[in-house]
């Protein structure tokens, strides 16, 4: 009698809700529309913060190392 061997991880799977899910993906997609336009639009002078460079200047290396020219 011959009994095959499955290896466990010892993680069980979690089930998740369509509404967990949903605000999952939600919260998610707010997040990386906030980190896109910090890194990626908010140039200071056309800021939504008004002509404050605060933002700009924390996030300057990152924007030039993902590629987006801002000077």
């Amino acid at each position: 009698m011959a009994t095959s061997y499955v290896p466990r991880s010892g993680l069980e799977s979690m089930r998740l809700s369509i509404p967990t899910t949903a605000l999952w993906l939600g919260g998610t997609t707010v997040l990386a529309l906030l980190a896109l336009y910090f890194i990626g639009i908010d140039q200071g002078a056309v800021s939504i913060f008004g002509d404050d460079m605060h933002v700009h200047e924390f996030v300057h290396d990152a924007r030039h190392f993902l590629g987006y020219p801002c000077h």
